[in-house]
């Protein structure tokens, strides 16, 4: 299992190195490139999503173990202490046996001498006396009688001590057994104790690599999203030059024109001077001649006199040739972000998006999931409630950061998309979103709404509505 968790962290330091360089020199070049970066950025964000469910599932596993491991410690506890409990019931079991066995030896002991003393002071011969010396056979049978109940108690108690003694034996043994069942259970316990923490050791491991493996890949979802802001800015550039060089052959164009024009009525001008001299007799005087500005020629001739020839040449005046020629503006940058994705013909307010979101809260998630009611993820959610207003936004989360225009998130407003790190949401209002979520409290995740829209770092805040 870790191999293989190793073999997956290689594969996102791999994924590192395959970062274009902007070199290019056309916009369908850097558009090209672009494309294959925003491709790159979501299988980087989808490995990120399958690698924090993998995480996510790792972690249910870890609590389930925990808990088994709090029970087994709580029990091997219990049985420590019945342990301890037996042990002192068996010491007192061995002092009552002692004292039983010492009140058995002492009754056998008295018993013992009083049989002597009935021996040595009884018998055949000794009754015979009594009965000779005394003639009371009343007296021998009360002798007799008093010998026979001593008897019979001496028995009893005998008896008893004996069964005594054999009853605390007997408990002993019982507490011995019943001790040796708790130790047995123990040892059991401390090894299946042992067992869980081998296992939380080896998945807590396997849960650190996950987080190893999730941030190497968010970094090269971050280096992605600089890079595709470089391409952005690349095309930017490269179109800027592409209309300063359109905007300066139409310079070109019109100095070339204005020119030609100008070299146009000089020629114009001259062949009408020289017309006029040549014409000139006497004191002929052939006017003024106006040529370009409003295009009027007018003159007068005057015949004798001095015989004045030439005249007057006006040339230039308003010159307009051709009319007003528009030399093309540059676009204007404006205060906002740019529409990098989000588009349609849809029209809806944010608190109608948003009032439609809700209606699925409770419905399941499902990772790469389509379906507002059977299941669906968090990109996949944002895109169906925007689709169904008519809206067209990316389905990934990671591409939906470029969607419409950026707002601060103090800015935010009902219906703008809420961009995490690997997750989206709507934002409601009032510091609240819906989302699809594959954490609690849905067991497996669901749709849901949650009061703190910042209960993670925010990366930006778009708005298509």
């Amino acid at each position: 299992m870790k191999k293989k968790v190793l073999a997956m962290s290689l594969a996102v330091v791999l994924g590192c190195a395959q970062v274009m360089v902007i070199n290019a020199d056309t916009i369908d070049e850097v558009k090209r490139q672009k494309e294959q970066t925003s491709s790159q950025l979501a299988n980087t964000e989808a490995q990120i999503n399958s690698l924090e469910s993998r995480k996510s599932q790792l972690t249910g596993e870890i609590n389930e173990l925990d808990g088994k491991l709090i029970e087994t410690i709580a029990y091997v506890n219990e049985l420590k202490d019945n342990i301890a409990v037996k042990e002192v019931e068996i010491e007192d079991t061995k002092v009552q046996l002692a004292a039983a066995e010492e009140d058995r030896d002492q009754q056998y002991s008295d018993m013992k001498r009083r049989i002597q003393y009935l021996y040595e002071n009884g018998g055949n011969g000794a009754w015979a006396t009594v009965l000779l010396e005394d003639g009371n056979i009343s007296d021998l049978l009360n002798s007799v009688k008093q010998t026979q109940d001593l008897y019979d108690y001496d028995q009893k108690a005998l008896e008893d001590y004996v069964s005594v003694v054999q009853q605390v034996t007997d408990l002993g043994l019982q507490l011995e057994t019943e001790k040796a069942d708790l130790e047995s259970m123990e040892a059991e316990q401390i090894q299946e104790q042992q067992n869980l923490e081998g296992l939380l050791s080896q998945k807590r491991a396997t849960s650190a690599d996950y987080d190893n493996q999730i941030a190497a890949a968010e970094q090269v979802a971050a280096e992605y999203q600089s890079l595709i802001s470089q391409q952005n800015a690349k095309i930017q550039e490269l179109v800027a030059e592409q209309q300063r060089q359109a905007e300066e052959a139409a310079r070109r164009q019109a100095e070339a024109e204005e020119a030609a024009r100008q070299q146009s009525n000089n020629n114009s001008n001259n062949e009408t001077s020289n017309s006029g001299n040549k014409g000139n007799s006497g004191s002929g005087n052939s006017g003024n001649s106006n040529s370009g500005g409003s295009g009027n020629s007018n003159g007068s001739s005057n015949s004798g006199g001095s015989g004045n020839s030439g005249g007057n040449s006006n040339s230039g005046g308003n010159g307009n040739s051709g009319g007003a020629t528009e030399t093309p503006s540059k676009p204007s940058s404006g205060g906002g972000s740019s529409n990098n994705g989000g588009s349609g013909s849809g029209s809806a307010s944010g608190n109608a998006i948003v009032n439609y979101a809700c209606q699925f809260i409770g419905n399941p998630y499902v990772f790469g999931g389509n379906s507002l009611t059977n299941g669906i993820d968090c990109s996949g959610f944002v895109q169906q409630v925007y689709a169904h207003f008519g809206y067209s936004v990316p389905r990934s989360s990671g591409a939906l950061r470029s969607a419409g225009r950026g707002v601060s998130y103090s800015e935010a407003q009902p219906g703008d998309i809420i961009c995490y790190s690997g997750h989206v949401a709507i934002y409601m209002g009032g510091g609240a979103i819906v989302h699809a979520s594959n954490s609690a409290p849905y067991p497996q995740g669901g749709i849901k709404t949650s009061p703190n829209a910042a209960y993670k770092t925010i990366i930006t805040v778009r708005r298509v509505v």
